[in-house]
This record gives structure tokens, sequence and C-alpha cells, in this order.
């Protein structure tokens, strides 16, 4: 998912102080869920009434118990009006309690042990707060009926387990209006008519994946089909609009096929749809195999200073089908192994489309954007987010999951090496996939990958936060033919922000006889390095490689010492 109005980087905030506790890999807070059962399907069928804005509903959850003496389900189900729980297939009657905390506890009809599994089947009207929007027509688009689940907005419409780290195959039977077009995860299975006058569509997800992903998309749409490549692609949007949505979306496929080089895995999914909806809170949101964009980001293609903004938000979603799709974050404080990556391959697509320069400018851009609101931020944390508790504050931090997440897998990068680099998202990918991640387990390949231990690395830019600020100080002796440069950092150290960071920097010393480059590795609070030069130096030039753009840099004017 991708923040709504890009253009618009920042907005001012109140610096309060806030006491953070002090913590280690080794003792970080369990944000994990825990739960007894692992769901195997969710069989979904939804039916309207858009005057209402009410829905009805019957899921059927086809589980199975991760302990013996089994009797209990408890599944998130919040303001749903539930008249009957069965068991399936029998269709008996099961007791259930619906209770203040938007649970649903269903008394079974016996004890179940690990090696069976179950069905239930709930039955349920709502009229939903969230997970599902209604939208009024308006002379640019039909009426429409959407869904958002990122992070836990599924229950207002489905009951599930409502969590990242549970994964399973989803299947929707949806009944609109005759007129209306239907845009769903998975396979369309076809549609049929109905005797009201209605349609009913039928959708089926084979590959497990989490609830947040579930979606559906209902309205009026014109719809462009892409053939190029092995990947089945459709753009969905407004009729009259085809234009726009054809050049916003043309670069897909070459995207597919950019990331599929990159990682070494193919698009994991069979097919892709891209569907432009009205009033929706965010960019875009990486909806398994069907991306829902807000339909003004897309619309912003044309005009020049929009393009590259577009290209990024389409590139961003569709880098999730590998990272936060195939594999997905455990918890919400690993957010970031969603949404840094999917950050991060908005720039090596840049990278590979349009040359290093643009690659680098967006990871300078990434980097000004986490670095100008950390300064005023009251909400500091690292990209381990000590507060995913919060789940309704988890995408007010962009700046630090986005921007921070995808400008620290530029310095990995840059760190182990290119090859290593993508060796080591090949084989992340690779070990856990259709699975769920963690930052440890990114560290595993990576290290397996370059053969170098990484924990400080993940230690000061993924556990920690801030970033180092230095002030340099070079001081040029002519008697000595050397230039002497003190390099202190100034970052305020408190139970996050380490006193001294670990990084490599290179410093290009401009003389009349040329370039001199010395590479160094900053490793204390305070450092003094000496380089000879075979004349005076006339400019000092730091990290013009940009290997470690997440700094910011006070450089004094070299001083002349006999």
């Amino acid at each position: 998912m991708k923040q709504i109005n890009l253009r618009y980087l920042f907005t001012a905030a109140v610096i309060l102080t806030a006491a953070i506790l002090s913590y280690s890999q080794s003792s970080l807070p369990n944000f994990d869920r825990p739960h007894d059962f692992d769901a195997k399907h969710y069989l979904i069928n939804t039916t309207f009434d858009q005057k209402s804005k009410s829905i009805t509903g019957e899921t059927t959850v086809t589980l199975q118990p991760t302990k013996n003496d089994f009797n209990v389900v408890n599944l998130d189900a919040v303001g749903l009006k539930i008249s009957r729980v069965t068991i399936e297939p029998s269709g008996n009657t099961l007791n259930y309690v619906t209770k203040a905390n938007g649970t649903v506890s269903i008394q079974l009809d016996r004890t179940y042990s690990t090696t069976e599994t179950l069905s239930i089947r709930l039955v349920y009207t709502a009229s939903p707060k969230k997970g599902i929007y209604f939208v009024e027509a308006d002379e640019d688009h039909s009426a429409q009926i959407w869904t958002q689940g990122e992070p836990d907005e599924a229950r207002h419409w489905f009951p599930s387990f409502d969590f990242p780290s549970d994964k399973a195959t989803t299947e929707q039977i949806l009944t609109v209006d005759k007129n209306q077009t239907v845009i769903a995860n998975g396979d369309f299975l076809g549609k049929k008519d109905e005797s009201n006058g209605k349609v009913t569509w039928h959708f089926k997800m084979p590959v497990p994946h989490s609830v947040y992903l579930v979606s559906f998309i209902v309205g009026e749409y014109s719809r462009i089909d892409d053939t190029r490549g092995p990947v089945p692609m459709a753009f969905y949007t407004y009729p009259g609009r085809e234009t726009i949505a054809r050049a916003a979306f043309d670069r897909t496929a070459d995207m597919i096929a950019t990331f599929e080089r990159l990682t070494g895995v193919k698009f994991p999914f069979n097919k892709y749809d891209q569907t432009v909806v009205a009033n929706f809170q965010f960019g875009g949101m990486e909806n398994i195999t069907a991306t829902t964009y807000a339909d003004q980001e897309i619309f912003f293609y044309d005009t020049d200073f929009g393009k590259p903004l577009v290209t990024d938000l389409v590139s961003h979603e569709l880098a999730h089908s590998w990272f936060g799709n195939l594999v997905t974050c455990n918890n919400w404080a690993e957010l970031w192994l969603n949404e840094g990556f999917a950050t991060f391959m908005e720039a090596a697509y840049r990278e590979a489309a349009f040359g290093r320069e643009n690659y680098i400018a967006k990871i300078r851009s990434d980097a000004g954007s986490f670095l100008m609101k950390d300064i005023v931020t009251n909400r500091r944390h690292g990209l381990y987010n000590l507060r995913a508790g919060e789940v309704e504050k988890l995408f007010d931090d962009s700046s630090v999951t986005y921007s921070k997440g995808g400008v620290v897998l530029h310095m990995l990068r840059e760190e182990i090496g290119n090859e290593a680099f993508w060796n080591g998202v090949n084989l992340y990918l690779n070990r856990h996939r259709l699975g769920n991640v963690r930052t440890t387990d990114l560290i595993s390949a990576m290290e397996q990958a370059s053969g170098k231990k990484l924990d400080w690395f993940f230690d000061q830019w993924v556990f920690k936060s801030g970033a180092p600020r230095i002030t340099i100080v070079p001081t040029y002796s002519a008697k000595n033919q050397s230039l002497t440069v003190s390099i202190a950092q100034t970052q305020k150290e408190d139970a996050i922000v380490p006193a001294a960071f670990r990084f490599p920097l290179s410093l290009a010393i401009k003389t009349s006889k040329g370039v001199i480059r010395k590479d160094v590795n900053i490793t204390k609070r305070s450092e003094l390095f000496s380089v000879k030069l075979p004349a005076r130096p006339v400019t000092l030039e730091v990290d013009d490689d940009m290997k470690v753009p997440l700094k910011t840099v006070k450089l004094q004017k070299i001083k002349q010492v006999k």
C-alpha cells in the first residue's frame, strides 16, 4: 500500500518528548497474535443493498486446529449481525456469543484434534463502517462498492482471523446489479443471471494469502487487456478514461519482467488486474492479483509532473506481489519488510528503465523525506516498529516504514555488493515462499548470500532509530602536504538512537593535480583521518557515491595551516 498524495510530502508536526524503553534484538516485545487454528479456506458469499449501504453475507471458514481438545473457535467479526452458525456439511446449529471486543466465540459440537479439518458457516448482515465502502455516482463515475483490508478491516465484512500471520485460500461469490462489473482476487469462474435481475460473479484465489489482501470492486468499468508477456493483465477504468489509464499502466509488463529478472522469481500469481476507484484513502493497495488505486492518483499521469510519481506508484504496488503477498510480514511491527521493499523496488525499476542517476535521485529523495520528518516527529521508531500495537496509526509514519525502509535496503546493497544482495533477495523469497517473514529471516538470507555478519547493520538501521549527524572539519598542512579530516557524530543519543553509527564514507579531494579519493570506515563518535596530497586541496566532497544517504552533514571550509 502506498500513501495518497505523494506530491505533498510533509506536514508540520509538534516536537514532543516521549520515553521509549531500551531494547535489543534478543529482547524485542512480541507483536505476534496467538491463535489455536490454521484457517485453510474462506468461502465468502456477499450481496449488497447500495441504497442502505448494507450487505448480507454468508462465510464458510474451513480450518484445522493447532492444539488437541479444540472445542471453541474465536473469529474477528466487527459489526456483523450474526443470525446463524452451523457446522458443515451436516448443517447442525452451533451456539455462539458475540463479544464487545469484536469477536464471535463459537462453541463446537465436540472436541477436535490437530489431525481433523472442520468447516463452520456463518450467516450475517452488516452496515460496514470499515472494510467495505459505498461510493455514490457522480458525473465522472458510476456508483461503486469496494474494499480496503489493510491492516485489519476485513473483519468488518466477513468473519476471519484478521491478522497477517495466517494464510488461507479464498473464494468469493458476489451478487450485483446487471450493469455492474466485478473485479476480485484470483480466477474468474464465471457469472450467472439471477431471477431477480441481479448477476452473481464467482472468483477463486487458489494460493494462500493473508485476509487483508481479500478484495472486490463493483462498478461500471471499461476493461483494457494487455497481452504483452506471460502474465494476463487487465486495467479497469471509467468509460471515457481509457487513454490515460492505458498510458499510466503501460509499463506494467516491463516492470514484471524487470522484477522477475532482479529477484530471480517469476510473477507468483495467475493474473494481475489494476483498477481505479473514487474516494480511496491511499494511493494504491496491493490486493492479491487485483490492485486498487485512487483514481485521481492515476489520472495525475496526465501531467508532466505526475508521470514519474504514477510510475513509482504502479511499480510499488506491483512489487508487493513479491514483497507482501508472496512473502508477508508476520506481524505489523515487521511492516517495513512489505513497504520498505516495495519502495526500494520503485528505485530498482527506475535504475533498470532510466539509469543509475535516476535511481540515485529516487534514493536521495526518500532519504530526504525521512531526515526531514525525523527532525520534527513525535512518533520516532525504528523500522522494526515498537509502536505496532497502535494499529490505527501504522500508516501515519510513511517516512520511516516506506522511505527509510527503501533507503536502508539500498545501503545494504552497497554494503554487501549488488550480486550478493540480489542473491540474498532470491534466497529470502524462495525460502519463505507463501509464508510469513521477520527481519531475522532477511538477516539470515543476506548473511548467507554475502558471507558477512550483518547484525551490526540491522541493529542500527532497523532495530534502532535516527540517523548520524556529522560535522566535518578539514585542515590542510602545507608543510606535511596532508589533509587532516576530523569527523564527529553529533546526533543526540537516547534509548533508540546510537551514540555512534557505523558506516563507510568516501572522501573526494579535488586538487590542482586531480582528485584524490579515500574511503574511510566510521565506527566512533569522533575520528581523525589523514590523507597525503600532491597539491593544495581546492574542495572536499563527502559520500559522492551515495553509499549512506541517511545522514546529515555539516562540512566546514578547508582550513590552511603552515
